[in-house]
C-alpha cells in the first residue's frame, strides 16, 4: 500500500483549478441527520463520475481520487457545474484517500472500470463507510457473493447505480405478475443494440492491443489494479475498456443490470441451471463479440413456472434483433428492452426497466382501469445517488443495496461468461461451481495480481 501522494498529480490539479485542500466539515460517520450535509469522496471522476459528482452536489465534497490527474483537472474547470471540487483533496490511490482520510469520509462512490469496482468497494466497506458503485457490481461471481457477505458484515449502506431500480415501473410490474394478469411468464427476450465503437467500446481491429509509452499524468499500474497488467493502450482508458474481457464486461455487462433489472428482480430469475451462447459474431481474441444471443435456463422457483431469458445485442452490427411478440399494435417495436411473454398476457419494458405496457393496446387499457392494489412500497428519491444518500441520513434502505443488486450481477455475469467463451455452461448456484467445464471456473473466481489478494477473503473463512 502507497504511503504518499504523487507529487505530480497534485500539482497538476493545482495548476487547472486551484489548489486541492481539505474542507473544513466534520460531519464522520456518525451522528448523521436527515438535515446534516454528508462528507463524500469520489473514486473516479471522468466519465461516469461526472453522473455522480453532479447527483452529489448538494453533499460536501472532501476528497476525490483518479488514476489520471487530468481527469480531475478537466472535471475541476467546470466550476459552475462542479463547484465542490474546489475543496476536495486530490489522490491518485483510493488506498492512501482511505488511510489518511477515512475517519471524516461517510459516503464513497465508486466510479471505476469494472475489473476494479470490487477492489476499491471491499476496501471502503472495510472502514464502515456507506458505499455506493457503478453496475455491474463486480467482475466476476465470487466477488458478487463476497460482496453479500460483506454488507451483511460491515452494516453500512450499499446501493448499485442502476437508475432503473430508482424508479417505481419494475414495482408497478411485479404487481401485475403476482396478480396474476400476465399469468406464467415463460420467456423474457431482451438486449440492446450496441456496441456502437467510439467513446465507450473500442473497435476490434488490428489496432485495438496497440500500446503507447504511457502519458505522465496516468499511473497505469494503478489502473491495472489486481486484473492482468497490460501496456497503456487509449483504446482502454479512459472509456473503451467495455470492449475488452479483462477488464469490461461487454454490452451484456454494460447493460443488463439496466434492462434485466426487472425481469430478475420481478420474476425471481436467480440461479439459472444452464446459460449457453446461441449465436455469436466474434471477434478479436481476448474482445468482445460484434452481436451475440445469450440464453439463460431457469427451473421452477415456487409457484413460477420454468423460464428461458434471451439477451440480445450487437443488431446495430448485423446481430439478430429481439423476438417481438405478435400482438405488439404500437406501431414499429422498439429494438431494445424486454420483452415478457406470458400465458395470459404479454408485457414491454423500456431499456431501463421503465414504462411498463402490455403489448396489446385493448388489454392494457382494460388495466389501467383496472390495476392491481400496490403492494410494493414507491421510491421516493431521484435516482440511485440520491437514494443512496436518503438512507444515510435515515430513509428506506435503497432498492439495489448489495442483497439485492449483487444477484442481479451473478445472473447477468453468467450470461457474460457464455458470451465470452462460448457453448454451453452447466451452473450448480449452490457450490458455486461450473460442473461441465471446470477449466471456466477460473473466471468465477478470478485470479489477481500481487497486492491485491486479500479483498473478501476473511469473509469465507
Amino acid at each position: 500500500m502507497r504511503n504518499v501522494v504523487r507529487r505530480d498529480f497534485i500539482k497538476a490539479a493545482g495548476v487547472a483549478a486551484g489548489t486541492f485542500t481539505l474542507a473544513p466539515f466534520a460531519i464522520g460517520k456518525s451522528g448523521v441527520s436527515a438535515n446534516s450535509k454528508l462528507n463524500i469522496a469520489m473514486i473516479g471522476v471522468g466519465g461516469i463520475g461526472g453522473m455522480a459528482l453532479k447527483d452529489c452536489a448538494a453533499e460536501n465534497l472532501i476528497a476525490v481520487c483518479d488514476i489520471d490527474t487530468n481527469q480531475i483537472a478537466k472535471q475541476a474547470k467546470n466550476t459552475e457545474k462542479y463547484p465542490q471540487l474546489a475543496g476536495a483533496k486530490a489522490f491518485t490511490d483510493f488506498r492512501v484517500m482511505l488511510d489518511e482520510m477515512g475517519d471524516q469520509i461517510d459516503g464513497v462512490c465508486i466510479n471505476t472500470p469494472d475489473h476494479t469496482h470490487f477492489a476499491a468497494t471491499m476496501e471502503v466497506m472495510r472502514r464502515g463507510i456507506h458505499v455506493i458503485t457503478q453496475k455491474p457490481l463486480t467482475h466476476d461471481i465470487w466477488q458478487s457473493r463476497t460482496l453479500i457477505k460483506a454488507a451483511e458484515k460491515y452494516g453500512v449502506v450499499t446501493n448499485m447505480a442502476n437508475q432503473g431500480h430508482c424508479g417505481n415501473a419494475l414495482r408497478e410490474i411485479r404487481e401485475w405478475y403476482d396478480a396474476g394478469i400476465l399469468g406464467q411468464v415463460r420467456e423474457v427476450h431482451l438486449g440492446y443494440g450496441g456496441p456502437a465503437y467510439g467513446h465507450y467500446f473500442a473497435k476490434p481491429d488490428e489496432n485495438a492491443f496497440n500500446t503507447e509509452d504511457c502519458p505522465a499524468n496516468i499511473d497505469w499500474d494503478l489502473w491495472c489494479g489486481p486484473a492482468e497488467k497490460c501496456g497503456y493502450s487509449p483504446n482502454k482508458h479512459t472509456a473503451k475498456w467495455r470492449s475488452f474481457w479483462n477488464y469490461g464486461t461487454g454490452m451484456l455487462g454494460d447493460w443488463f443490470c439496466h434492462t434485466g433489472d426487472a425481469a430478475v428482480w420481478a420474476l425471481d430469475l436467480h440461479e439459472p441451471t444452464e446459460i449457453e451462447r446461441m449465436q455469436v459474431d466474434e471477434t478479436l481474441p481476448g474482445m468482445i463479440p460484434h452481436s451475440a444471443v445469450v440464453c439463460w435456463k431457469f427451473p421452477q422457483r415456487g409457484k413460477s413456472a420454468p423460464c428461458e431469458m434471451y439477451w440480445y445485442d450487437g443488431m446495430k452490427n448485423g446481430g439478430t434483433n429481439i423476438k417481438v411478440p405478435d400482438d405488439w399494435n404500437y406501431g414499429t417495436a422498439p429494438d431494445s428492452g424486454s420483452y415478457w411473454y406470458g400465458d395470459k398476457a404479454n408485457a414491454y419494458l423500456n431499456q431501463r426497466s421503465g414504462s411498463p405496457r402490455l403489448t396489446d393496446k385493448e388489454k392494457m387499457q382494460v388495466l389501467k382501469k383496472n390495476r392491481p392494489p400496490q403492494t410494493y412500497a414507491r421510491c421516493q428519491s431521484k435516482g440511485p445517488f440520491r437514494e443512496w444518500i436518503d438512507a444515510i441520513k435515515g430513509g428506506p434502505k435503497p432498492g439495489s443495496s448489495f442483497d439485492v443488486s449483487a444477484r442481479l450481477t451473478e445472473t447477468c455475469l453468467l450470461g457474460v461468461l457464455a458470451e465470452r467463451f462460448g457453448g454451453k455452461i452447466a451452473w450448480d448456484a449452490k457450490n458455486m461451481r461450473i460442473t461441465n467445464r471446470p477449466e471456466l471456473n477460473a473466471f468465477v473466481k478470478e485470479p489477481v495480481q500481487n497486492g491485491w489478494e486479500d479483498y473478501g477473503a476473511e469473509l469465507w473463512v
